[in-house]
């Protein structure tokens, strides 16, 4: 890290200091904050690029607002670091992410300027609602604040949030939109295209500017302010405001890196009672180039040189499951007219974007609405598609319904790819998949698979695609174990069947999905022990293998399941019940995520904290 002096940065340690500095030495600020930024995260990597344009926006809002007794929501964690800094954790964000260390996300229980945390999109106006109606009931007169952003917005909850509120009129309750046109991909949807009109009509801009030079720093004028701006709307755009058709008053566009602006805007909007939006336009990746010239590559970019942009990636031994996934598409799409592809708003996270740029008319990016892509899917399923709905683990809790009454009791043919599944590191415990396989394997009619390798990955996603009915495959985030896999032809997996992969004696070691690559290591290191057991991929999480199970009961003293995901309602929970049913008196060791939320840190790190790193896998083997 570039060691800098700082005029301003170094002695603000909380709101109330930041409140001291004149709107000139905080514009200054401002600088320093965004440089402090991008000088950590090249050598501590997070979420770059969102946190650049935030940056004027969280200063103003805490020079404007006395938090903690304010309350600001933000949506999801990664437009939140200039938020962490200003509120007291400039040291601690050196070491953010990291085990032990502080969030890249909001949390309550890490700081009381956190009002609530946040690490799915949507969530904000809801919450903030909420927030501003205990206030209400309760006589308090702090002001609510919501900060979501235009892609955070095309999920359902968000206008569900919007609609409450508005319809209650609550006393006092500030949405302020985020718009810089992007999610951690480009926007997409009828929404992106209506705030695209509500900004790029000059002369509407032009007058409304007009009259917020005028009026802005008149509060008793503010309301005469968004009529016109709401009439003059109506006239040059020739379509009424979403936001005004919902109850909320509507101010905006302004410059969302325009302090003076953003500052006076924000105190004269204090003044303003009920239910109101601010729409404000920044840029993702603000004051540093790279970034605002690749936004999509700068949302997360790893370590980098500062001063060059030139972006220092760790070399890869194998490809990423991601990788596979998109090749994979292509291949199968190119074999079947019927296979599409669809995605909430990760295009490029789960490798869907290959796809889209060769085959655009089989591919949707239906934006941050998980709940509608399985639906979607569903649809173009019963219309005799095939379609494969590529959602993170941790994104695919909030389809849960939508899984099972929309694709599953239907038994329509639509293909779940989790990517992400299991521990997934630094982003902690909003973004873990650690409940897929406990929560799906209650669903009648679903198949689920975990493939151990990249091999596997590719020929589950064939052997979906003939199956017929709801098929789900989870995998990992980051590399797989060097498979070969490339161009080489499909092959039919047998559903609900797994495989031996060691032959062994008295102890039956049964893994699901990618700690086989971690058993094989701890086993390796057995055999050099005269410890010998054998070693089973599981395959399947639903349908289970009863035939393998059946053999290791009747041939193994000992069992010991290895699973990424949560131990309760887990793999190694259903053998040991399976195996207890036929009669197994043998001893078995279950390992994987326990009971508990598991924080921040890197898989490993997490992994040897949950007790199924190869370590712990040696010691329940070699135990006694």
């Amino acid at each position: 890290m570039i060691e800098q002096k700082y005029q301003f940065l170094d002695k603000i340690n909380s709101p109330d200091e930041l409140k001291r500095l004149t709107q000139t030495e905080l514009k200054v600020y401002c600088e320093e904050l965004r440089h402090y930024i991008i000088d950590a995260c090249s050598v501590n990597p997070g979420h770059l690029a969102s946190s650049l344009g935030t940056v004027e926006l969280a200063a103003a809002l805490h020079y404007v607002f006395t938090t903690p007794q304010d309350k600001i929501v933000w949506d999801v964690g990664h437009q939140t670091y200039p938020h962490k800094i200003i509120t007291g954790r400039r040291e601690a964000f050196l070491n953010q992410r990291k085990l032990g260390g502080i969030s890249g996300f909001p949390r309550m229980d890490e700081s009381e300027y956190d009002a609530f945390g946040g690490g799915h999109a949507s969530v904000s106006i809801s919450a903030a609602f909420g927030m501003a109606k205990a206030a209400e009931l309760q006589g308090t007169n702090e002001h609510i604040v919501a900060v979501i952003g235009d892609g955070a917005l095309t999920g359902g909850l968000a206008f569900e949030g919007l609609n409450n509120a508005g319809a209650s009129r609550v006393s006092d309750l500030l949405v302020i939109l985020n718009d810089n046109n992007m999610a951690i991909d480009h926007a997409t949807g009828a929404l992106k295209s209506y705030l695209v009109k509500i900004t790029s009509s000059h002369h509407y801009n032009r007058l409304k500017q007009q009259v917020w030079s005028l009026f802005s720093h008149m509060p008793r004028l503010l309301r005469f302010l968004q009529k016109t701006g709401t009439a003059a709307k109506q006239v040059l755009l020739n379509r009424s405001n979403l936001f005004e058709s919902l109850n909320f008053r509507y101010f905006g566009p302004i410059d969302g890196h325009n302090l003076p602006e953003l500052v006076r805007t924000l105190r004269a909007l204090k003044a303003v009672k009920g239910p109101k939006l601010l729409h404000v336009l920044t840029t993702k990746g603000k004051g540093y180039e790279p970034a605002e010239q690749d936004q999509p590559t700068w949302h997360a970019p790893g370590c980098f040189n500062a001063e060059t942009g030139e972006r220092i990636g760790a070399s890869r031994k194998a490809d990423r499951y991601q990788d596979v996934f998109a090749q994979t598409m292509i291949d199968l799409a190119t074999e079947d007219r019927r296979v599409v592809g669809i995605t909430a708003a990760m295009p490029s996270g789960c490798g869907l974007s290959q796809m889209m740029r060769q085959m655009p008319d089989r591919t949707f990016d239906v934006g941050i609405a998980e709940g509608h892509a399985v639906t979607f899917a569903a649809g173009l399923a019963a219309s005799g598609m095939i379609p494969y709905c590529a959602i993170y683990s941790t994104f695919m809790q909030r389809a849960y319904d939508n899984v099972i009454h929309d694709v599953a009791i239907q038994n329509l043919p639509v293909v779940f790819c989790m990517d992400r599944g299991g521990l997934v590191g630094e982003d902690g415990a909003t973004h873990h998949g650690t409940f897929d396989m406990s929560a799906f394997a209650s669903v009648p009619s679903l198949t689920i698979a975990a493939p151990r390798n990249e091999l596997e990955l590719r020929n589950l996603m064939y052997s979906a695609k003939e199956s017929g009915h709801p098929y789900m495959i989870r995998y990992p985030r980051g590399t797989g174990a060097g498979v070969a896999w490339r161009d080489i032809p499909f092959t039919l997996v047998e559903e609900g069947r797994g495989e031996l992969l060691r032959a062994g004696e008295k102890i039956a070691l049964i893994t699901v999905g990618t700690t086989a690559q971690s058993a094989s290591e701890a086993l390796d290191r057995a055999h050099e022990q005269g410890v010998r057991p054998a070693h089973y991929d599981l395959r399947f999480v639903k349908p289970l293998d009863t035939k393998l199970l059946d053999e290791v009961a009747a041939n193994y003293e000992r069992v010991i399941t290895v699973e990424d995901g949560a131990l309760r309602g887990g793999v190694g929970e259903a053998v040991a019940a399976y195996l207890h049913e036929k009669g197994f008196r043998g001893e078995i060791c279950r390992l994987g995520i326990p009971d508990r939320w598991i924080r921040h840190g890197t898989p490993q790190e997490l992994h040897e904290e949950c007790g199924y790193d190869v370590e712990s896998i040696l010691k329940a083997i070699v135990k006694g």
